[in-house]
C-alpha cells in the first residue's frame, strides 16, 4: 500500500531517536515545549494510530477518546514496540469510516471519512509532532538529527526544487 511507506519512513526515524535517547532524555518536562516531554509527543503519535486501527474495526474513529496510556510516555522500549506494531498494521485497504469529533460540542459530531484519508491525517499529525520533538532533542540532547526528521514531504520537496534551480 502507498501509504504505508511515508508513515514507516517516520517510524523509523523516530525508533532511532528513541534508542539514542536516555531514559531521563525520554521523560523529562522540556518548557520550550510547555513542559511536554519528548515521550508525551511519542505517546499522542501512537495512540492516534491506535485508535485509527482500532476505528478502522469498528467502523468510528474518535481520537479525542483515546487511551493516554503513561506507560508509553515513561519506557521508551515500550513506545518502540508499539511503534513496530502500529508500522505493521498501516497496510490495511481502504474503507468508510465515520469521524467522532466533539471540539467543545455538547453533542458529537459524526463525519463520514475513510481509512486512507484518517491515514494521511495522521502521517501529518506526526511530522507535526516530530517537529516539536526536534526542537525539544536541538535543546536538551546533543544527538544530530537527520535534516529530514519534523519536516513535511512538502517542504523537502519544494527545498530540493529550489536548489535545482
Amino acid at each position: 500500500m502507498v501509504l504505508q511507506q511515508p508513515a514507516n519512513q517516520l517510524f523509523v526515524q523516530l525508533k532511532e531517536l528513541l534508542h539514542s535517547l536516555t531514559n531521563q532524555e525520554y521523560f523529562q518536562p522540556i518548557a520550550v515545549l510547555s513542559n511536554a516531554s519528548i515521550g508525551q509527543h511519542t505517546r499522542h503519535i501512537i495512540e492516534l494510530f491506535q485508535e485509527l486501527n482500532t476505528g478502522y474495526e469498528t467502523g468510528l474513529v474518535n481520537y479525542e477518546d483515546r487511551k493516554r496510556d503513561f506507560a508509553i510516555e515513561t519506557n521508551r522500549e515500550i513506545a518502540i514496540e508499539k511503534l513496530s506494531e502500529i508500522s505493521a498494521a498501516c497496510n490495511k485497504k481502504n474503507k468508510p469510516l465515520r469521524l467522532v469529533s466533539e471540539h467543545g460540542e455538547t453533542v458529537p459530531i459524526i463525519v463520514s471519512t475513510n481509512y486512507y484519508r484518517e491515514l494521511i491525517y495522521n502521517i501529518e499529525h506526526t511530522v507535526h509532532h516530530m517537529a516539536l520533538i526536534r526542537v525539544g532533542v536541538i535543546t536538551q540532547t546533543n544527538i544530530d538529527l537527520p535534516s529530514s526528521f519534523g519536516v513535511a514531504s512538502s517542504t523537502i520537496k519544494h527545498r530540493k526544487k529550489q536548489c535545482a534551480q
